[in-house]
């Protein structure tokens, strides 16, 4: 269960919503049977919004894109919300949004970073309890529309019949099904035309690479550029062996990010100081025989030091770092998703750490009572049915393909759509302290790639914070300003 505050929209700066309007195909859709039922007609509503570039005002639509199966039955209906900016010119960009998991709901980017509209978490960001909507005068409507999606199980999106939803659970199929809703929404709206762009965070980094492979082979239709925050890109880094010498070395800068912050020591030189330490010395030492003696001493302080891990513990794991939930703040737990976060430890007699994460369960979760508090009141898309923004139910079950999440790879996509595409680029964006897709794992990736066209197309960008660093103001801003250029660039 979910309990949030929200502020009360009188103090919201932004104009009443006009009353929705409801399109008779929409009609038509909610006639569908099963749970679908509880589905209501699309809402259509109009707003404005004060950028630093202006007065933006636009047309929000949330509702339903509705998938057929064989027999011309209705096999599910997958929830968007689109922003459009009226009077935009004619090449306009439109980008589609997405959250990973596999199991999330597109909330987090859309009221943590591109949205007309966002949750602030606290004057720190951390406070579920204090969300507050806003205006959000970064949206990324100041220079592209946007259309988020929620994949079949998450959000509103549902299967007709609950026992067919696991059909739509595995790579292969997950990404023709969002290329199917991207090319419902293009052919609906006319935007045939529009320069295509895909967002996508964590495992949407990877479902974003995966889609616009589906669009181009299932549907037909080019996209101009992705941009992957947080990116899964490669399973055998991601969740690979903990006892490779390698992974353990794109992870450490993360850790030693987050002990930089915590000393309040950060400075763009010490990072790139743990960085080249990662590479060479760490790297060769644990991909080689154990270190003995005065050598082992200092190797293992030296590690120690850097990420904040007891010595005891560095040495005990032969300079491997597995366990620093924790380890590293006495009497507190980390979290994987900012190892610069640690709150009071609700369980210190355990040794080990199984509960809930404090960013992903204590702070992250607010985004979906407050999600669905929007729609209701300001989108006018009323339902009874609940928002479901993690679906444990659906990461669990999630078909990999042959291999597992181990074999799970996008580096063959990412080379084949810059190879085939010449004007297709690439933006791909991390938080300095994020332990659950390190940002080392996907510069691995990227300083691999062949070159391939002009230098330029592929842009890799770092911010202070961890995997949802967009939560803090400053990063957002910032993110939303290197976006509005990598889109620029394109024109």
């Amino acid at each position: 269960m979910l309990a949030l505050l929200i502020g009360a929209s009188a103090a919201v700066a932004q104009p009443a919503a006009e009353t929705a309007k409801e399109r008779p195909e929409a009609r038509r859709e909610a006639a569908a049977g099963g749970i679908l039922k509880l589905l209501p007609a699309d809402a259509i509503t109009q707003h404005s919004i004060a950028t630093p570039q202006g007065k933006i005002d636009y047309t929000a639509t949330a509702g339903t894109l509705p998938f057929y199966d064989q027999s011309g039955s209705q096999s599910a209906a997958v929830y968007y919300t689109a922003y459009v900016a009226k009077n935009a010119g004619p090449n306009r960009p439109l980008t589609f949004a997405f959250n990973g998991g596999p199991g999330a709901a597109s909330a987090y980017l859309h009221m943590g970073v591109v949205g007309p509209r966002i949750l602030e978490l606290g004057p720190d960001g951390h406070d579920a309890a204090r969300a507050e909507l806003r205006d959000n005068p970064a949206t990324w409507l100041a220079f592209t529309d946007l259309v988020l999606i929620d994949p079949v199980g998450t959000g509103w999106s549902r299967a007709t019949k609950s026992e067919d939803a696991k059909h739509f659970w595995g790579v292969r199929s997950d990404a023709d099904a969002m290329a199917k809703a991207i090319a419902l929404y293009v052919a609906r709206n006319n935007r045939g035309g529009s320069p295509k762009y895909l967002l996508g965070e964590s495992y949407g980094g990877f479902r974003a690479v995966k889609t616009a492979r589906a669009l181009l082979r299932e549907q037909g239709l080019a996209v101009s550029g992705l941009v992957l925050v947080s990116p899964l890109l490669e399973g055998w880094l991601t969740f690979g062996d903990d006892t490779s010498a390698l992974r353990a070395a794109l992870q450490l800068p993360s850790l030693a990010a987050a002990e930089l912050e915590h000393k309040k020591a950060f400075t763009p030189q010490a990072q790139a100081a743990a960085e080249k330490f990662a590479m060479t010395d760490y790297l060769v030492t644990l991909a080689g025989k154990r270190p003995e003696g005065d050598a082992a001493k200092s190797f293992y302080g030296r590690v120690a030091a850097m990420t904040g891990v007891p010595e005891g513990t560095i040495t005990s794991a032969r300079g491997f770092i597995n366990d620093f939930v924790k380890t590293i703040r006495a009497g507190k737990i980390v979290s994987r998703y900012d190892a610069d976060y640690a709150v009071d430890d609700p369980n210190p007699e355990r040794r080990s750490a199984r509960g809930p994460d404090p960013i992903l369960d204590g702070v992250s979760r607010a985004y979906g009572g407050g999600f669905a508090d929007y729609a209701r009141n300001e989108l006018g898309f009323k339902t009874e049915m609940t928002y479901t923004l993690l679906a444990n139910d659906i990461s669990g079950n999630w078909d990999w393909g042959n291999g597992g999440r181990f074999a799970a790879t996008s580096d063959d996509d990412i080379r084949t759509l810059l190879a085939f595409s010449p004007s297709f680029r690439l933006m791909v964006v991390h938080g300095y302290a994020d332990m659950v897709t390190p940002y080392g794992m996907s510069r691995y990736v990227l300083d691999h790639l062949p070159p391939i066209g002009p230098s330029g197309r592929v842009q890799f960008k770092l911010y202070r914070g961890g995997h949802m660093f967009y939560i803090a103001a400053d990063q957002r801003k910032a993110f939303s300003t290197d976006a509005a250029a990598f889109y620029r660039a394109a024109e």
